[in-house]
């Protein structure tokens, strides 16, 4: 681990690779050599970037080879190394499911004692077995788990589902959702100083991406008699900008809203009567 820059380990490939190369790029940081060498250099941050299977990349970071990395938190809980999750980062979205075979009756967890289940994730699968107090013939499989129904291979199986496509393509249907998981960052504990100063300043810049994607900003005219209660529709980060427009007894208010209430909060704005509602994305918002 070198003491002047940041090592971090990213999937070589897929949703999740393309998701956290999008993330750096939002960051400022360009990543050089691309992914068909093992590592690459960046520009804009003392940052190189180790490219592997997402299921070793765990160890990578316990090891030291990696200071930090990205991965699924489905992941990091199977591995079940000494890592530190930091952060979630809200890309690469899925959940981690029970599915059965299409006509199959399933009254609740009960139906899973004694049934044979097949997955890639078995450390998971035990865990949520035990704490239902449940016995299982657990099956691991590395592959198309949805497969083992069809061929009599398993009762059930357990694995990560997006759209549910495939499951439907196999004939099965999803019961039980055990967990859902994202993209997280994490790290090796006790770090060097200097490597750990940089890790905080990465992480600085990534949190600064997320606010702006969960934000926007927003602008609107508001007649002077109803300007208090339009202003408390929108506090924004401390308050509203005012600023008097040319026309007497009217201002322009300036804001900041989450993505979570856009749309309520545009009715209510709509209501109390605001005009000239214009609402625009932020690249990047630092509090």
């Amino acid at each position: 681990m070198k003491n002047d820059t940041l090592t971090l380990a990213v999937q070589k490939s897929g949703r999740l690779s393309e998701g956290s190369i999008n993330l750096l790029k939002q960051c400022g940081i360009r990543i050089q050599n691309g992914r068909n060498h093992l590592k690459a250099k960046a520009t804009g941050f003392p940052l190189e970037l180790i490219f592997l299977s997402d299921d070793d990349i765990p160890q990578y970071v316990e090891d030291g080879v990696a200071a930090a990395g990205i991965l699924g938190l489905n992941e990091v809980l199977e591995k079940q190394r000494n890592v530190t999750v930091i952060r979630k980062l809200g890309f690469s979205r899925c959940r981690l499911s029970v599915a059965v075979p299409r006509n199959t009756d399933y009254p609740g967890h009960a139906y899973l004692n004694n049934k044979r289940i097949a997955t890639s994730y078995p450390a998971i699968l035990k865990q949520f077995l035990d704490d239902n107090k449940l016995s299982a013939e657990i099956h691991p499989i590395n592959g198309s788990v949805e497969v083992t129904p069809g061929l009599g291979l398993a009762d059930a199986i357990f694995e990560i589902v997006s759209s549910g496509g495939t499951l439907l393509s196999n004939g099965l249907k999803e019961v039980e959702t055990v967990m859902k998981s994202e993209a997280v960052l994490i790290a090796k504990p006790d770090l060097p100083e200097t490597i750990s100063a940089l890790l905080e300043k990465l992480l600085f810049r990534i949190q600064a991406v997320q606010k702006a994607a969960n934000n926007k900003y927003i602008l609107l005219n508001a007649p002077e008699d109803k300007l208090d209660r339009i202003s408390a529709l929108i506090p924004g980060i401390k308050s509203p900008t005012k600023m008097p427009l040319a026309e007497k007894g009217w201002y322009s208010l300036h804001s900041v809203i989450s993505e979570d209430d856009f749309w309520e909060v545009i009715d209510n704005l709509k209501e109390a009567g605001a005009e000239g509602i214009l609402v625009v994305p932020i690249e990047k918002m630092v509090t």
